[in-house]
């Protein structure tokens, strides 16, 4: 049997982190097994879809690295074949046409609430004969569902779970108007897409009851089901918008990297051992439903942002340095040849203390920038009348230099020792005039990156 799963997320809202994590675990399970990885974007509820959310997910999966196996499936281009299907069901007499109006349904509901019992549908057409329908009414057609026994799913995550036949009513398959409804639509595609795993929130437990009776109605095989348990927020409740259960692009654009986000989703309900940073073909080899926990996890973005700070560190420096100026151009700050020189020079210093793009962007803006800088407060306190007059004695020390690493360190540790002072001392006021800021990497390699012309210039600047 080839292995193949799906992620199938609706665009009537933006990608977000919960089904990121879905589509994740869909990815590496099929890896895994040596399998396909598929994507369907579930289009049918066309008054809430929008081109838009389609878009964020396909630049989503594409920033994340979740390449499907085929071109993406949209379910509403498959609605006469949802149609043929419930007809062939309707044809067997595994389906039948209910012609109750919405104020009989209506009436069900409040009966069932007022006796205390679930809403359900109470069957009334079931079995009765269609040639007793109103005139001018259109029917819908529901499944007709078993009414004794139970009916079982074996789950990979949440273990054996059934339910009595007896709590689930009829489910409509077709709507009165001809279109097909969501869990009808989502059981033709499974199987004509020949997913092998369902694999999807534990939120969707209650509708595969349902699903499971569609394809025993068919006579199909039903897939293997895997139900993952749901993200919450730190607050231990389901994760919503207060918690940033926003578009996964934001994430992009708060400069988390792809690898470190899909590293942190995957430890987010998977476990292997201490195993804590893992690339992506370690995740592929190491990926089992086994790992899965059955409990909710809890989003923590400061664990988030501290695992980026380590995927920063370890990048490769020519991409971070073109990451950085794409986002200073979309801030403004134009970059030329001479400042990606400087930024690429510098990249192994700046992302030591980086833990976002967006961190590292703004250190390494100083690099872009030209004369007179904007200063920080406290760079600005740093350079008293005093620490002004010492750099323009130290300005010619400097200038005699070839501004190597070693040359440059070498004559500020001379410089220092002159003055009778801490090597410290020199430094601070030294960085505030070179960078606008109290912070950047090594002076020395500061200096070296930005290279003679312009950090003399910057230093007569403060003089």
């Amino acid at each position: 049997m080839t292995i193949r799963t799906r992620f199938a997320p609706s665009p009537t809202g933006m990608l977000h982190i919960g089904g990121v994590r879905t589509a994740l675990f869909n990815y590496l399970f099929a890896k895994h097994m040596g399998g396909e990885f598929l994507l369907r974007i579930e289009d049918t509820d066309k008054a809430r879809s929008t081109q838009e959310a389609v878009q964020v997910i396909l630049d989503g999966m594409d920033w994340l690295g979740l390449t499907p196996d085929a071109a993406p499936v949209f379910q509403s281009t498959r609605e006469a074949r949802h149609v043929e299907v419930a007809m062939q069901m309707l044809a067997a007499g595994r389906a039948y046409p209910c012609y109750a109006s919405p104020d009989e349904l209506k009436e069900m509901r409040e009966t069932a609430q007022a006796e205390g019992r679930p809403p359900r549908y109470d069957g009334r057409w079931r079995d009765r004969d269609p040639a007793e329908a109103p005139a001018g009414v259109k029917p819908a057609i529901r499944l007709k569902a078993p009414r004794e026994g139970e009916t079982v799913v074996h789950d990979l995550v949440q273990g054996t779970v059934r339910v009595q036949n007896t709590e689930l009513d009829d489910m409509i398959i077709l709507r009165s108007d001809g279109t097909p409804t969501y869990l009808h639509a989502v059981v033709v595609d499974d199987h004509d897409m020949e997913i092998s795993h369902v694999i999807r929130g534990d939120d969707h437990l209650t509708n595969t009851f349902r699903q499971v009776q569609i394809y025993n109605a068919m006579g199909w095989e039903t897939p293997h089901f895997a139900h993952i348990p749901l993200i919450h927020g730190a607050d231990g409740a389901k994760l919503s918008k207060r918690h940033g259960a926003v578009s996964v692009l934001e994430f992009r654009e708060q400069g988390f990297l792809p690898e470190a986000l899909c590293n942190y989703l995957l430890r987010l309900g998977w476990g292997h051992g201490d195993s804590e940073f893992l690339v992506r073909d370690e995740q592929i080899a190491l990926f089992t439903l086994e790992g899965v926990g059955r409990a909710a996890s809890r989003m923590d973005y400061a664990k988030l942002t501290h695992l980026n700070g380590q995927w920063l560190r370890g990048a490769d420096d020519a991409r971070l340095t073109g990451d950085v100026l794409a986002r200073l151009e979309a801030l403004g700050v134009h970059a030329d040849a001479t400042t990606q020189t400087r930024i690429l020079t510098l990249m192994p210093g700046l992302k030591e203390r980086a833990k976002t793009l967006v961190d590292l962007t703004a250190s390494a803006a100083f690099l872009a920038r030209s004369i007179p800088l904007p200063f920080e407060p406290k760079a600005e306190a740093l350079l008293t009348p005093e620490a002004r007059a010492m750099l323009a004695r130290l300005a010619p020390l400097l200038a005699a230099t070839d501004f190597s690493i070693t040359a440059v360190d070498a004559a500020l540790r001379s410089f220092a020792e002159a003055e009778g002072l801490k090597l410290g001392q020199v430094a601070q006021p030294l960085r505030a005039a070179l960078t606008g800021s109290t912070m950047s990497p090594g002076i020395d390699a500061t200096l070296a990156a930005l290279g003679y012309e312009e950090s003399l210039a910057r230093l007569k600047a403060v003089f």
